[in-house]
Order: C-alpha cells, then structure tokens, then sequence
C-alpha cells in the first residue's frame, strides 16, 4: 500500500509504532520495521548512553527505516535527540517541545523529522519549521492526545497544511487505517494495538487485561502525569488521578524521580529554589514513571498504571506484529475496496 507517508519514509506499509516509553523497545521497534511499518524508539526512560545503545541494538535488528521519539519537555530529551542526530537516525519524531533545530540537523544528513501535533495551530508552526510530516494525536489516544477527536482533527489539519499526515488515536485494524486515508491521513500509528503484540515488552496481565477491557473504560485526567493523560480504568488508576500535588510533596517526588531518569542532584535543587513548577512537573513525572512501569513490567495493577487508548476495545487478540500489520493493510484495501460509488449508493437507496 502507497501513500505519501510510505514515499517519504522508505517504507512498504503506511504504519506507524509510536514512541511509548517502556513499550517501544528496540525488539518491538525493529518487529515493526521488518514487518513493512515504522517502528519509532521512545527515549524517555533512557539517558544518552542507553539511547545509543539502543539505536545501534536496532541497526543489529534491522536494516529497515525507523524513528527515534523525543519528548522535549521532559529531563534529558534534548539530549537524547542529539544522540539520535549524532547517530543520523532516518527519523526523528519530537512533541512538546520547539524543534527547528532537530529538522535543520535532521535535513543535513537526509533524516526526515515527524513533529507530533493536537491542533492546526501547532500543525501550521510544524509545518513552518521544516517538519516532514505530522503525527496528528486525536483525544482517543493513549497518553497526551488532544481536545478534538480524530474525526474532526484529522481533516481540519489536512485543510490546514502540505505536509504528510499520520493520525495517531482510534486505529486498531484495517477499518481505522482505511478511514485514516478517507480523512486525509497518509498512515496510522496503532500505539495500544502494537503494544498488545507477541513482541511487545509489556506484561502478559496487562496484555490480557486490555483484552477484557472495552472502548468505555479509560480515565482522562490532568492529575495524573501533570498533563491530560489517558489511562486505563482500574481501581489504582483512579486512586493516582485523585492525588493532588502541593509543593512539598513535590519536592519529595523529585527527589525520587531522580531513581527513573538521570538529573544531576544540583538541577533538582535549584529548581526548588528558581523553578518550583518545573519541580512539580518532575515529580509528576516520577511518579506516574514508577506506575506506568509497574503495570508494563510487572503486570502490578494494584499499584499500577497503563496508559491507553480507547482502542484497547478493538483489541481481541495477542498476535505478532508482522501478523498485526499484515491483516490491517489487508481489512484497509478490503475496507476501501467495498466502498466504490455505486456500493455505497446500493447501500443508501
């Protein structure tokens, strides 16, 4: 299947494994690639060291395109970007941050740059800056998404901009990605789906859990993570959502987070004393690291937490990604298929 994401990218199938940290290892990322997809590396959990590592465990696994993830709001992320500039990975996938200079090193080598969007608003200042393409998060995702869902999103960026679009939020097979290229979309990243592969790192209880679970059962919440995050609805969820964070305890979270990323103790004492949101966001995001962790690690759901889509109730089954990706492609040309002019006027009169 063709699409102006799969021309861009070097890539036979217009599918996309979003950066999810502690998910998107270099194992799944590879799968993915090998499969005819993209398989993007998340490097929040890592420090430079780890991100390397990473990147060349990946060029072990395949020779096929794949992305680098850098979210930039987060400790050590510019960092890490440079590390996968210095690498020249073939792609380089930013959010929540300003990212001129990640494209104009990226375009010195011939790396394309995704810049992950929730609105025409950042879509258009991407699209200025020199972003190959957009990874447009509808409000169904899992995590960060948006305010607008999929539906609407989706076309209201591709009026807005040139570039390539890939819709991340609501695709789980071929239906998803066939209506994904109805909207304007030029590929689907299928984060939850792909998570709930063969290959992917995260704890067979949690993998069974999400097939139990239905479109309805995921918490939206601010309170989680610092920012609107989706989750899945469990009891330990909905105890994390309610915590509230005052200063104090945030400083005692930093402190803690220092165990899940690599800050210098300096940094986190001096932001108690010249950046107290700055410490708030860290301890936010050392404390929803350690849930998040405990459920794709450990399968812990008393104590933890996983991030998901909605999507998590079109999922019935554990397969391989090659499968995955293969029976999606297949369903989208069956799906678009059926839906030629006169089909759809039959169906109507």
């Amino acid at each position: 299947m063709k699409t102006r994401i799969t021309d861009l990218l070097g890539i036979e199938k217009p599918l996309i494994l979003p950066g999810m940290s502690w998910v998107s290892i270099p194992e799944l990322v590879a799968a993915v690639s090998n499969a005819g997809g993209l398989g993007i590396l998340a490097t929040g959990p890592l420090n430079e060291k780890e991100t390397r590592a990473a990147i060349q465990k990946i060029r072990q696994l395949t020779d096929k395109p794949f992305g680098v993830g850098c979210t930039l709001l987060m400790p050590g992320a510019k960092e890490n970007a440079k590390v996968a500039l210095a690498e020249k990975v073939p792609v380089i996938n930013f959010s929540l941050g300003k990212g001129d200079w990640i494209c104009k090193q990226a375009h010195a080598y011939g790396g394309k740059v995704i810049a992950t969007v929730v609105n025409e608003k950042h879509a258009l200042s991407a699209q200025s800056i020199g972003a190959d393409a957009l990874m447009v998060t509808g409000h169904e995702a899992a995590a960060h998404g948006g305010n607008a869902t999929s539906m609407v999103l989706l076309p209201a960026i591709a009026d807005a901009v040139d570039i390539p679009l890939i819709l991340a939020g609501g695709v789980a097979d071929g239906r998803g990605l066939a209506a994904t290229l109805a909207l304007g979309g030029h590929a689907a990243a299928m984060g939850t789906r792909l998570a709930t592969s063969q290959e992917s790192p995260v704890h067979a209880a949690t993998k069974q859990l999400i097939l139990e679970k239905s479109i309805l059962e995921t918490i939206y919440s601010k309170d989680f993570d610092g920012l609107w995050c989706r989750v899945m609805e469990t009891p330990s969820a909905k105890s994390a959502c309610k915590k509230k964070m005052n200063f104090f305890k945030a400083c005692r979270g930093a402190l803690k987070a220092r165990k899940e990323i690599s800050i210098p103790l300096w940094k986190i004492v001096a932001a108690m004393a010249v950046a107290p949101t700055k410490v708030k966001d860290l301890a936010y995001f050392g404390a929803a690291s350690q849930a998040i962790r405990a459920s794709i690690e450990d399968g812990d759901h008393e104590m933890g937490v996983q991030l998901i889509g909605q999507s998590q109730g079109l999922v019935n089954d554990i397969a391989s990604v090659d499968e995955i990706i293969s029976r999606t492609v297949n369903q989208a040309e069956q799906v678009l298929g059926n839906l030629q002019p006169e089909t759809v006027l039959d169906k109507v009169s």
